[in-house]
């Protein structure tokens, strides 16, 4: 009975889109917190599954490749733009494997000639004194030399070049950044909207900014429907969904925020159906940007909705990462309010055994892809836009 009613105003959402902030007041679960509050029931990725379907096929026969724009990619994986993980040697090393590095172009690498003894510094230092001294590192300005250096140099390799700045500082290096010819421009903070309002400055015209470059421009974070549309809107090529750093996000202990992926996933991913629908056809990317400790995780963002995914902890085990076994994110350097740690994560084994396998271990550590061939395969679904339409279930954690 649900089903079938469900299945009407799916239908009449269709017919009449001016319905669809009513279905989604309608369709989703609130539970009451108290009298005068209640709030939506969302899901993480570890409460939901996958479910085979009545076909399979050979994890030979699917196809993992991704594209935006003019760029093709042969597997559907971003570099996180975070300095324990993405070195313009590394940026190029996951170019070379067929994904996309992004470098940090606010990080240590675009601060000082020779950063690696200070994320050797980084690494080594005791936890309580870790945050105090990324404060202290993180103060050197940032030069418009190093990033043309740095990405001239990753240009040089012959692998797409992208690298990344926040919003605050995007009008002021923007203009650096396509001078040194990026193929892709990403604008990441935690939480960026389409209608920043500030009494102080003149904050960044996002619609302007995009219409007037010649790169496509990948934007977020964002974890709700309307805050993708309103992206979606600024012509961006690509909404990156989360808040904060994944695994060293201390957001919800300093300032209360958190976004369960699993519903923020599915979510923009309506988002990008409802903008196709308005614009007459017009695809934005949705790249899930958080919470892939596990490659069981990394494959439900795509049955989820995501194209692509971002990833930071499990890049940042790579034998080649930067950060030594170590992982931290623009949140944790903070001057005044870190909302981040310095978080262990270890070394498991080189890019490539971590991307491609084989693997030793059986935690979701290793052979990210080849964990994703296999979900198509037993799904039956032949490429990535295909498995968008796999089947899940609600499982959560503890029950399993």
């Amino acid at each position: 009975m649900f089903r079938s009613s469900e299945t009407s105003i799916k239908r009449e959402i269709r017919a009449f889109p001016s319905l669809r902030r009513i279905s989604l007041e309608c369709m989703t679960q609130e539970t009451e917190i108290g009298l005068g509050k209640s709030g939506r029931m969302c899901y993480s990725l570890d409460d939901v599954a996958i479910v085979p379907s009545r076909r399979t096929r050979d994890p030979e026969d699917v196809s993992t490749s991704w594209q935006v724009d003019a760029y093709e990619f042969d597997i559907p994986v971003i570099g996180a733009p975070m300095d324990s993980v993405m070195s313009p040697k590394t940026v190029i090393e996951l170019g070379k494997l067929g994904g996309l590095g992004v470098l940090d172009l606010e990080g240590l690498w675009t601060r000082y000639d020779d950063p690696e003894p200070l994320l050797k510094e980084i690494a080594e230092a005791p936890a309580e004194e870790s945050t105090t001294r990324m404060q202290q590192l993180y103060t050197a300005p940032i030069r418009a030399d190093l990033i043309t250096q740095r990405l001239h140099e990753i240009r040089e390799a012959g692998v797409t070049v992208a690298g990344a700045l926040t919003p605050q500082r995007t009008q002021e290096f923007y203009s650096t950044v396509i001078d040194a010819g990026v193929d892709l421009f990403v604008i990441r903070g935690t939480s960026v909207s389409a209608e920043h309002v500030s009494r102080t400055h003149e904050p960044l015209n996002l619609k302007k900014f995009i219409y007037e470059l010649d790169v496509p421009v990948i934007v977020g974070g964002a974890a709700t429907y309307q805050a993708a549309l309103h992206l979606m809107r600024t012509g961006a090529a690509g909404v990156l969904v989360g808040i904060g750093g994944g695994a060293v996000s201390t957001m919800r202990t300093t300032i209360g925020m958190h976004a369960p992926m699993a519903t923020a996933i599915a979510d923009v991913a309506a988002a990008r159906r409802d903008y196709m629908d308005e614009s007459g056809g017009r695809y934005v990317h949705v790249i899930a940007d958080g919470g892939m400790g596990n490659s069981g995780n990394f494959v439900k963002s795509f049955a989820l909705g995501a194209d692509a995914v971002m990833l930071g902890v499990p890049l940042a085990r790579a034998v080649e990462a930067p950060g030594h076994g170590e992982h931290w994110g623009a949140e944790a350097r903070h001057a005044e309010l870190p909302r981040g740690c310095r978080y262990h994560v270890g070394t498991v084994g080189d890019m490539n055994q971590i991307l491609f396998g084989p693997s030793n271990r059986t935690d979701g550590t290793m052979n990210y892809i080849g964990a994703l061939r296999r979900a198509m395969a037993y799904t039956g679904y032949i490429d990535v836009k295909e498995f968008q339409r796999c089947g899940v279930v609600v499982t959560p954690y503890e029950q399993l």
